[in-house]
């Protein structure tokens, strides 16, 4: 099975200001993004995994990084290394969808060992290597695999779409 990823952001911003006689405008194009070609070393991913997964009032996953989410064929999927990861809460969430802060094996590529992104409803977070990082965010099965997604409140479930893109070795 072969896999080819791109990603990308893009902030695309006029900003303008009319004086007497004319309109000055700050034109921002901010454009970053990155290419990855099947495999294991830089420039490239063999892994990924994508779902829309619903949690219930006051509910948390855990998600096992090495060995327990199953890719779009059925089969078990061990990240060595994340190259690329979003999640995005739902827009008709009540609560919010926080990420990170498993109580243990947290992964900690994405985020140190406290820190948790707070997701509002219709917000999405993303965090992308650089084509020529070869080490991506370093998953180590059975002690640092773990990314907690959590559901903020105890009123209402959320839901969230999640994609991994990573690599095997």
């Amino acid at each position: 099975m072969a896999v080819t990823s791109d990603f990308g952001i893009r902030a695309s911003v006029r900003n303008t200001k009319a004086s007497d006689l004319t309109t000055t405008a700050d034109v921002l194009d901010f454009v970053r993004g990155v290419h990855l070609e099947s495999g294991t070393t830089a420039g490239k991913a063999d892994k990924v995994f994508h779902d829309q997964r619903t949690l219930a009032a006051s509910a948390s996953e855990d998600l096992d990084l090495a060995g327990v989410l199953t890719d779009v064929y059925g089969a078990a999927i061990t990240f060595a290394k994340i190259k690329y990861i979003a999640v995005s809460a739902a827009a008709g969430n009540t609560n919010n969808v926080l990420v990170g802060a498993a109580s243990a094996t947290q992964f900690v590529g994405l985020l140190n060992a406290a820190g948790v992104i707070t997701l509002r409803p219709g917000a999405t977070f993303a965090a992308m290597s650089g084509a020529a990082d070869a080490t991506g965010m370093a998953v180590t099965a059975g002690t640092g695999d773990l990314l907690k997604i959590a559901n903020s409140a105890g009123s209402t479930s959320v839901t969230y779409d999640i994609v991994i893109v990573g690599t095997s070795a």
